[in-house]
């Protein structure tokens, strides 16, 4: 029982992180784009601030759920007399959910903190650039978020 509900939450987690960055990149990014600067980059302000709020539980949510659910596994393995060998797709599972997570934390602390910083001082000519940053790296993580999913799914 316990397994299944950390499995719903870690699916569900991953649903929303990686549904949220198709989002933000594909939809809401091209539709602010016509916007002034101080417009546009305060609503993204708000909105990634809100959207990383998110993403931070959410990512600490995959990554415990995750490790805990092969833990469990490979202990049972173990304890009725097998040998546990991690199958590919969750060893690629495994290796770009802890890089996802460690770019979000670049993202969130470091370039979120220094836009936020910029778009509070109404910097616009600053903030522009490190949202693009921002967008950049938002994009190698939906491309690894992708690539877990097509190596769970099709694996």
């Amino acid at each position: 029982m316990l397994y299944d509900i950390l499995k719903t939450l870690h699916v569900l987690s991953i649903v929303l992180w990686v549904g949220g960055m198709v989002f933000a990149h594909f939809f809401l990014r091209p539709a602010v784009a016509t916007l002034e600067p101080p417009i546009r980059l305060k609503l993204m302000c708000d909105v990634l601030g809100r959207f990383f709020r998110a993403v931070l539980a959410v990512s600490l949510i995959t990554l415990v759920s995750g490790i805990w659910m092969l833990g469990r596994v490979a202990k049972q393995t173990v304890q009725s007399g097998g040998s546990f060998d991690m199958p590919l797709s969750w060893t690629i599972m495994t290796a770009l959910g802890i890089i996802m997570v460690a770019i979000f934390m670049h993202i969130r602390f470091a370039l979120f903190t220094k836009f936020n910083r910029f778009v509070g001082a109404s910097e616009w000519a600053q903030a522009g650039p490190v949202l693009a940053k921002i967008r950049q790296w938002v994009l190698v993580n939906l491309i690894f978020g992708v690539a877990i999913l097509l190596a769970v799914f099709l694996g």
